[in-house]
């Protein structure tokens, strides 16, 4: 069975476009391959996040993954800094990366050109701890973007140099993947793209957040005064809303306001009413689950301990056979 690694953010609450977009193939995936999922906590220390925050934020973060459907029965879930054979690794290959192919890296120069006063070297070297991630379980198969390709690519170039360098066929390359290509894509509320939290709080419908606070995001939402001509075309900040609803609410529910906005009749105030409620209908399963596992610091304990001893095995046994390919052996 191929090996699946994935790299979670530990900062940052799950949105719809995260629930059916990359997390939908996740909780695809770990019925068919050996999937590793871990909560990059190591990597979020190059913009030195406050310990309570940092706690609180992957505890969260476990929370909701796990109420959206990852099992840790079938799949590896840990906490990235519980293996710290991923930090070894990391040393190994920072002997053979470069400083000159680091720089070259765009998320890097994009970091420096965003963030001048700290440009420190686990930015430059982040390429790498991404790499020794996907390469400590041997994984070939990485769900990433678009924006982490170079990234992989890098991967395979870090993987390739260690076998070169010590004449062995070890690692093996790992290549981008997506279990479908049908992911929904969620707009936001904003009527700027998809959603996501670079456009602020008010973009992201968050799969934590309350009734209320689902309702009077979407009654914000920003609209127009209504069409004027029938069958017009939507603007953007209408038409996101209608893509929304398209993901949430019944065909017939759907049928019925857009028959209504092509005839010029519709009110835009019973739309935002109905989509607030389709939308809490559509989450409430999810936001229930997290609710109970957020009390139960017993499952939650459990899931990660785990999830580390499961991760520990398989990186161990790495560490132990690149010790030995490059002739780290005690002498006594």
């Amino acid at each position: 069975m191929e090996t699946v690694v994935s790299g979670i953010r530990s900062t940052g609450k799950l949105h719809l476009g995260n629930y059916y977009g990359a997390l939908s193939n996740f909780v695809k995936m770990q019925n068919d391959y050996n999937c590793f999922f871990f909560i990059a906590d190591l990597h979020s220390l190059t913009t030195h996040p406050t310990p309570a925050d940092l706690t609180q934020t992957v505890r969260q973060v476990v929370i909701e993954y796990l109420a959206a459907g990852l099992d840790p029965e079938k799949s590896t879930i840990y906490v990235q800094s519980d293996v710290p054979e991923v930090a070894e690794l990391y040393l190994y290959m920072n002997m053979n990366a470069y400083v000159g192919e680091l720089e070259r890296a765009t998320a890097f120069k994009d970091k420096v050109r965003s963030n001048p006063d700290n440009v420190n070297a686990g930015l430059l070297t982040y390429p790498v701890l991404m790499a020794c991630d996907i390469l400590i379980h041997h994984g070939t198969k990485v769900p990433v973007g678009k924006d982490q390709e170079q990234h992989l690519e890098m991967t395979r170039t870090f993987g390739n140099r260690f076998n070169r360098l010590y004449q062995v066929d070890y690692f093996k390359e790992s290549f981008a993947f997506s279990y479908s290509n049908k992911l929904v894509k969620i707009p936001g509320l904003s009527g700027m793209g998809k959603m996501g939290k670079s456009n602020g709080e008010a973009d992201c419908i968050y799969l934590s957040d309350s009734e209320e606070i689902i309702r009077k995001k979407i009654m914000r939402a920003v609209s127009d005064s209504g069409p004027t001509a029938l069958n017009q075309q939507k603007p953007d900040s209408i038409q996101n809303l209608f893509d929304l609803m398209k993901v949430v609410s019944s065909p017939d529910t759907l049928s019925h306001f857009e028959d209504l906005y092509n005839s010029c009749e519709i009110r835009y105030g019973d739309f935002k009413k109905q989509l607030a409620q389709d939308m809490i209908n559509a989450t409430n399963p999810v936001r229930t689950r997290i609710e109970e596992i957020s009390q139960d610091n017993d499952y939650i304990e459990s899931v990660l301990k785990m999830g580390a001893e499961k991760a520990q095995a398989s990186a161990q046994k790495t560490i132990k056979e690149v010790r030995e390919i490059i002739g780290l052996k005690k002498l006594y």
